[in-house]
């Protein structure tokens, strides 16, 4: 398990990855998402890892702005703490709180304006890839903007299992990636060691537990990452007394044969 010395006062909760191979984690003056002068960065999965995506937390402090990520990048906000205020290229603005979220299109014009102090979870996936990644079907397909709460997306089915889940994006083809939003009680746990091609990124939100990736075994808690990589063995099982809630990333939609 890695640790990362968070800025004391920016974020409550220690951060560690936790990951099945050596993993670089580095604080930075800036990224993509956050200006030079108010904000903080760290990156926490990245491309040269194996990922086909990178995921850092931002703390930006009061009227800190963002910055647009590179062309052909798509980008999934996710507030953790505190407020801001996204607008788009033409003038609509909404207020995103703690639990909310927003996916912007690759190419899509806008900016983020950190009311008071924030923390946030950043997403971004390039849409250029591999060939054998890409749809023909897809060329005449596009996303849009996307603004939500995790309170207001209903509860799927999950047969077989126990615990909740929520989906922040459509299921809809034209994405290449969902968020999910899944909760645990005290107890709870998957029922199958799963194995998959898909990849993930995740960040425990609140509670506890202890999390087996391929032969090994991870206690964690809230502000803990992981990154799987495609076909690792995994499962969960929440501890302590009270609910586990963690966010995670996962590719869909797209062939990786």
């Amino acid at each position: 398990m890695y640790s990362v010395p968070y800025p004391s006062g920016t974020f409550d909760l220690l951060l560690n990855l936790v990951a099945e191979s050596s993993v670089l984690v580095f604080w930075c003056s800036h990224s993509h998402l956050i200006d030079r002068t108010n904000t903080l960065g760290a990156y926490l999965i990245t491309p040269a890892m194996g990922s086909h995506f990178a995921m850092y937390l931002a703390n930006m402090q009061e009227n800190a702005r963002s910055a647009l990520p590179p062309h052909d990048v798509e980008r999934f906000i996710f507030v953790v703490q505190g407020s801001a205020m996204l607008t788009n290229a033409s003038g609509v603005s909404s207020k995103l709180m703690v639990d909310s979220y927003a996916y912007l299109p690759p190419n899509f014009e806008h900016s983020l304006r950190a009311e008071g102090s924030a923390t946030l979870v950043v997403f971004e996936r390039s849409i250029v890839k591999p060939l054998y990644y890409r749809y023909a079907s897809l060329e005449n397909h596009i996303t849009e903007q996307i603004v939500g709460s995790t309170d207001k997306q209903p509860l799927l089915e999950t047969p077989g299992e126990v615990f909740q889940l929520r989906k922040l994006l459509p299921q809809a083809v034209p994405f290449d990636f969902n968020i999910h939003i899944m909760d645990f009680q005290p107890g709870d746990f998957l029922n199958v060691k799963e194995v998959h091609y898909n990849q993930h990124g995740l960040l425990l939100l609140e509670g506890q537990g202890i999390y087996r990736l391929g032969d090994s075994w991870y206690p964690v808690q809230a502000g803990d990452v992981i990154w799987m990589a495609p076909f690792v063995p995994q499962w969960y099982a929440a501890l302590g007394k009270t609910r586990t809630r963690y966010l995670l990333y996962k590719d869909v939609n797209r062939n990786p044969l």
